[in-house]
């Protein structure tokens, strides 16, 4: 096994591109690339091997729970130098010496925040992340596994290595500055050029982070957010709740999005090397959800809001470094469960209630989360959206990028007790779960101190009110599948020449979601956040009836279902511009499952 890692990169170090690589195995037949480094013995995982004869990994073992759950630094906001600009910036930065890469010129820039079309300068929050190699230890120290080298946000302000935690505030603007400081020397798999998306973000297109506005070391890009709820320049204008007028719908209030690098082709790697961070949005303009226990809907706040980010891997057994299987297209599946970076953490928790925000970093593996001690988690969002009222479940399953809210009380928790929180489904490869529950694999350890505190947090009886349901004036299908090793849509390949719809700005659309073969996808709609109409012609489940971005499609993916047709209802307000669709096992995405769509005037 070491010995086909090290293979691995020296055969990416000469230059070989990931399709390239697929190309040669498929000229050279299933076996080609094995029998060309002399072993005879494996058969690449997307040559669909028979049972047996693929390679095991096996990672280093780990002694669970000896170090604490990483807590995301949140960030600090800071001045920008030179100020942003709404059009490309000519002047060095004043942090790396890099110049501003290529862009579009920010869109409604004056709207928010933007000092004027012409001039230099930001009235709202700057923040600044320097994109550079680490090194970090996911094992304990007295494993004596060495550390991985990882590409990481860094806080340019605080020098924290991510993952990061921006908090934001509707109503706010942000404007976010991305360095890129990686190397070409990339210890098997990544690529030194990259496109911060801001996931679940309503933004413009030119700040989305899509996949093909990559841009290269040596470059910053100014990133504007401006935290404004969707429909502000169409439907909504204005709005109103708990006294408070604001603009957009406030029914399209969000709460927690995330940033990850989405380099086209590159996307499973760069983010399983490290480049994810969280990012929330508090509702205090509307006295919602405010990260103030003592105001709003009174959620748990403060030390008791932990983000906490979810991400197999796999490690070379002789070198401890972090491995990347280049060869498996049908999804990477490691075998030591991380948690903010750490293997198996422990957290310390009182006896009160806590908000947990579960996020499934991927790239391919489908959780369900259990508590060890029975107890039900309260849920109190989907995709980071408020849901009209809190569901109490035994078990939530989260794919690849949702991302849920759950609130767990540890006050009937005995001082001294241990809870564990563990993910129970079955899943053998990248296909997808089989809707099955095994043994369960223990990802956290809660230890509970001391007695009863002061708890100032509550469980609202009603959250927020989903949109209403609008016409729609067109009606497409998108159908998920797989084609000669690689994935499609609507039997396509990705291609970034090809735009596959035109949609007018401000308008409404019913798409049809469809997938085939037994794969499970999680299908990913920039832009906009969407409405699920229905699974099979039925009704969607409690859990996805509020607002989502990411939508389980195939085989098991709502129980033991084949749920491989469903019906989301979606609008296209404020920005214009490209976005993609695609499917977050980034393994698929990578591999060509993705589509362009434009909005347009």
């Amino acid at each position: 096994i070491g010995r086909y890692m090290r293979e691995i990169r020296e055969i990416v170090k000469a230059g070989f591109s990931r399709r390239e690589l697929l190309r040669m195995g498929l000229v050279l037949g299933g076996a080609g690339l094995a029998a060309m480094h002399g072993m005879r013995g494996f058969r690449p995982y997307w040559a669909h091997a028979a049972s047996g004869s693929g390679l095991i990994l096996a990672s280093p073992p780990n002694t669970p729970f000896v170090d604490p759950l990483p807590i995301p630094r949140i960030m600090r906001p800071t001045t920008l130098n030179p100020a942003p600009t709404r059009g490309p910036n000519p002047v060095v930065s004043a942090v790396t010496g890099f110049t501003e890469a290529p862009r579009p010129d920010h869109q409604r820039w004056t709207e928010f925040g933007g000092a004027s079309d012409t001039s230099p300068g930001f009235a709202g929050a700057m923040y600044e992340i320097v994109e550079e190699p680490r090194t970090h230890n996911f094992y304990p120290a007295s494993d004596g596994v060495p550390p991985s080298t990882v590409w990481t946000y860094v806080d340019a302000t605080t020098n924290t290595a991510g993952p990061l935690w921006l908090q934001a505030h509707h109503g706010e603007p942000i404007v976010l500055r991305v360095h890129n400081a990686l190397p070409v020397a990339n210890q098997g798999f990544g690529i030194n050029q990259t496109s911060t998306h801001l996931h679940g973000g309503h933004v413009a297109s030119e700040s989305d982070g899509g996949p093909l506005q990559f841009y290269d070391f040596g470059q910053f890009k100014d990133f504007h957010y401006p935290n404004a709820r969707a429909g502000f320049a169409s439907t909504h204008p204005t709005s109103s709740l708990n006294g408070r007028t604001v603009i957009g719908d406030v029914r399209e209030t969000q709460s927690f999005c995330w940033l990850h690098d989405h380099r086209v082709d590159f996307t499973a790697q760069n983010t399983y090397k490290g480049l994810v961070s969280f990012y929330t949005l508090f509702s205090d303009d509307i006295l919602l959800d405010t990260g103030d226990e003592t105001t709003g809907l009174r959620l748990p706040s403060g030390e008791f809001d932990i983000p906490m980010v979810f991400g197999d891997k796999a490690f070379d057994p002789l070198t401890g470094e972090l491995f990347f299987d280049l060869f498996n297209l049908d999804g990477i599946l490691g075998d030591r469960e991380t948690v903010n970076g750490k293997i198996q953490p422990f957290l310390e928790v009182k006896k009160r209630k806590y908000r947990f925000r579960f996020l499934v970093g991927g790239p391919s593996r489908v959780y369900q989360f259990f508590l060890s001690n029975g107890q039900p988690f309260i849920q109190i969002s989907s995709d980071g959206n408020l849901l009209p009222r809190p569901l109490t479940r035994n078990s939530i399953r989260v794919a690849m990028a949702e991302r849920v809210d759950i609130i767990v009380d540890f006050t009937k928790a005995t001082a001294g007790s241990k809870i564990y929180l563990q993910n129970r489904l079955v899943q053998q490869d990248g296909r997808g779960p089989s809707g099955d529950l095994g043994q369960p694999t223990n990802l956290v350890e809660f230890r509970v101190v001391g007695d009863a505190v002061v708890d100032n947090s509550q469980v609202p009886a009603t959250l927020l009110a989903a949109p209403d349901r609008v016409t729609p004036v067109r009606r497409r299908s998108w159908k998920f599948d797989r084609s000669g090793g690689e994935w499609t849509v609507n039997d396509r390949l990705f291609d970034p020449e090809v735009i596959s719809a035109f949609i007018k700005q401000n308008s409404a659309e019913e798409w049809t979601l469809e997938s085939s073969g037994g794969w499970q996808h999680p299908i990913h709609i920039h832009m906009e956040e969407f409405l699920v109409l229905s699974r099979e012609g039925k009704a969607p489940p409690a859990d996805e009836r509020g607002r989502k971005d990411v939508v389980r499609l195939g085989d098991g993916s709502v129980g033991t279902d084949n749920t491989g047709r469903l019906r989301v209802s979606m609008q296209f307000r404020d920005f214009l511009g490209d976005y993609p669709m695609h499917c977050h096992n980034t393994v698929h995405e990578d591999h060509a499952m993705m589509i362009r769509f434009q909005v347009v005037p």
